[in-house]
């Protein structure tokens, strides 16, 4: 069947085959009574607070189940705008707050809405495999800018300047980052910002892993660097609802009425289920709840990175927040890749190997997501020491 050429721009996402190759091993270890520890997809292993699963139950029941307005119920964008003001004391009028489907569905607009054929987007590389096809999808160009160690695997403001060309539109940035879970310095992402405005063009920050941060000097938003910053975050991982598909941009106030349009046309409005369920999430219960998890994610950091350095498997920078390292294993291995499977092969363990996430150097490096529990990783470690041991007798 004819396809769109569209479909020739959107690359493979790899870790999916690393997931059907763990399913089937999965199948094949059950029967000999040996279970596999996932630390591969990026879902917390947390579900929703109690109070957020009555309120989607309360919603249910009361019949409150048709469509919202295409940016969401009112009081749920005040919520999200409160949250920022008490949280990092920025203040958002809550008309620039777009409940979305998801941050996927943010990305989707935001990249539509912004982007034109032709246009070139300047990413980080390493960066979320998904990110660069939203861009792709829209016409445009994600062009990767190896972000080295160095630089804790970001963009820095010379860079931008150095790479900006006259077919840039902008910058898509994420803070904390999947793959790396390092974060931009408030500083560097001021400066970004001043380069991308003196340029006339657009700063797009993917904050979906803010609220899991675990150093000080980070998880800051990117909106205090300006009224003109676009945003976007999710319900999905600081506060747990993957499943429900819920997300939200802040966007300058001259694109809220285009973006109204063209999501009106697109989504319709998010889940009005979810919506409902998530003004739960902004209860003070919850809220605490959420930091209990938030401390338990650091200290699930604070054992794991040492215990892969302490394995020879460098962690060049210190994840200061999501719930990602990336690792290097090439003491071990001329391809992250071969690692991964061999590691899966032998241990159960799963990882996700460097290919996904860019063409910097990703032979070196495997992403491990440590959303799992400090028993689940303390047995991985053990495992892959024995791995280690073996593959050096």
């Amino acid at each position: 069947m004819r396809l769109a050429q569209r479909n020739h721009s959107i690359e493979p996402f790899y870790v999916m085959d690393v997931v059907r190759a763990a399913t089937q091993q999965q199948a094949a270890w059950e029967t000999q009574g040996k279970r596999m520890i996932h630390l591969s997809v990026g879902e917390p292993d947390f579900t929703a607070p109690e109070p957020v699963v009555e309120a989607a139950t309360r919603a249910l029941r009361d019949g409150r189940t048709g469509y919202t307005l295409a940016p969401g119920l009112p009081a749920l964008r005040e919520c999200v705008a409160q949250h920022y003001a008490q949280v990092h004391g920025v203040q958002i009028d809550p008309a620039r707050v777009f409940i979305t489907a998801g941050a996927s569905g943010a990305l989707t607009l935001a990249s539509l809405l912004l982007f034109n054929p032709g246009d070139e987007v300047l990413m980080p590389d390493p960066s979320y495999p998904c990110n660069k096809n939203f861009v792709a999808a829209a016409g445009a160009r994600a062009r990767m800018l190896p972000a080295p160690a160095q630089q804790r695997f970001q963009l820095t403001a010379g860079e931008v300047e150095t790479a900006w060309n006259a077919n840039t539109a902008g910058v898509l940035l994420a803070s904390p980052s999947n793959p790396t879970g390092t974060s931009i310095t408030p500083d560097e992402l001021r400066c970004i910002a001043d380069a991308v405005r003196a340029r006339d063009g657009v700063c797009l920050v993917d904050e979906i892993y803010l609220g899991l941060s675990y150093d000080g000097a980070y998880g800051h938003t990117a909106l205090a660097a300006g009224d003109d910053i676009i945003t976007v975050n999710s319900f999905s991982k600081y506060f747990q609802m993957t499943g429900w598909r819920l997300g939200w941009l802040v966007v300058p106030p001259a694109l809220v009425a285009p973006l109204e349009r063209m999501a009106g046309n697109l989504f319709i409005c998010a889940s009005s289920v979810a919506q409902h369920a998530a003004l739960a999430c902004f209860e003070p219960d919850t809220l605490a709840e959420y930091e209990r998890r938030r401390a338990e994610f650091q200290r699930r950091r604070d054992l794991i990175v040492p215990g892969l350095e302490a394995l020879g498997l460098r962690v060049p920078v210190r994840p200061d927040g999501a719930f990602y390292v990336y690792a290097d294993c090439s003491a071990y291995s001329a391809d992250s890749w071969d690692f991964c499977f061999d590691v899966m092969r032998d241990t159960g363990v799963v990882l996700v190997p460097g290919k996904d996430f860019g063409v910097a150097e990703p032979q070196r490096y495997f992403r491990l997501s440590y959303a799992n529990s400090i028993a689940n990783l303390q047995e991985a470690l053990s495992r892959l020491q024995g791995y280690l041991e073996r593959k050096a007798a």
